[in-house]
Formats: C-alpha cells, structure tokens, sequence
C-alpha cells in the first residue's frame, strides 16, 4: 500500500469510525454541520486570542509579525464565512459533498496538530500562552472540519396515527 492509501484510510476511519458516531449522538436540532461550524468559531477565537497574546507578551516590538499573523487571522475569518455559505449543499437525503471537497484541508490539518502541540511544550515564558492558544485554535479547528464534513442524519419522522389509535389506547383495549 502506498502512503496517500494509508492517509485516505486514515481520513475515511476518522470520519466513520470516529466522528460520525458522535455526530449521530448529536441532538436532532443541532446537526454535525452546526457542531462543526461551532469548533470553527471557536478555532478563530482561540486563534484571535493568540494573536493578542503575542501583542501583549512583545509589544510593539515586532508589529510585522503582528501585522502578518492579524492577515491570516482575516484568512481564517474569510474561511469561517466561506464555509457557512455551505450550508445548503448539505442535505440528509444526498451524501455530503464536503467530504470530499474538504479532503486536503482535512489530511493538512492532521500533521499539524502534533507540531503546535510540541511548540506549545517546548515554549517557555512569555511565548508558552500564546502557543497553547494556538494549540487548541488548531485542534478545535481540524475537529470541526471533521465534524462539518460528517453525513447529516435523516429527519426523524414519527409515526402516522389515526384517531381510533389514539382512543383504543386511552381505554386500554
């Protein structure tokens, strides 16, 4: 087997057998798309939050690297509203197409998960919290591509009663 089959296998297995049993546990008025695109929310927040740190732990000593960080900040804004216009596509009765179309994103952000976690580790001082916040920003980030990429349950219907039903039960016949 060659090395992109072991990632699509891992990708597949992820999503399958990881994901979407927790997005079916999920309640019915709050669907996997809606969990995923909460995780998003979150990864820009804690990604905001980094970015302030590293303000407030150098100062203005380095506003390039501020300036820089704030322009992919504003990319993963842009992300995040990308991604909400996707709604739509995703129905119960067809298969998702975010599947396949989020695929490199997802494979991308896999690899870098163990990375910013070992950044975050070996940091020390001033820079150790906003690495840590870059660390979740990342993991909740690849968790909710994971989440939003999950086939969406079909609605529960209930079942068609008629009246006699309904009075048969009520007499205990």
């Amino acid at each position: 087997m060659k090395f992109g089959q072991y990632i699509i296998r891992l990708d597949d297995w992820l999503l399958d057998e990881v994901c979407q049993p927790l997005a079916d546990k999920l309640p019915e008025s709050f669907s996997a798309f809606d969990m995923g695109m909460s995780c998003q929310l979150g990864a820009v927040l804690f990604s905001a939050v980094s970015i302030i740190a590293v303000f407030m732990a150098t100062g203005f000593k380095d506003i390039w690297d501020t300036v820089f960080n704030i322009f992919v900040w504003g990319l993963c804004v842009s992300f995040f509203i990308g991604l909400g216009r996707f709604r739509g596509l995703v129905r119960a009765d067809r298969p998702n197409p975010l599947r396949h179309m989020l695929f490199s994103v997802r494979v991308l952000s896999i690899p870098f998960i163990p990375y910013v976690i070992y950044q975050a580790i070996v940091s020390s001082g001033s820079s150790s919290t906003p690495a840590w916040f870059d660390a979740f920003s990342n993991i909740v980030f690849a968790v909710g591509l994971y989440f939003i990429s999950c086939q969406p349950r079909p609605p529960y219907k209930q079942s068609q009663e008629n009246i006699w039903s309904r009075t048969t039960v009520r007499q205990g016949v």
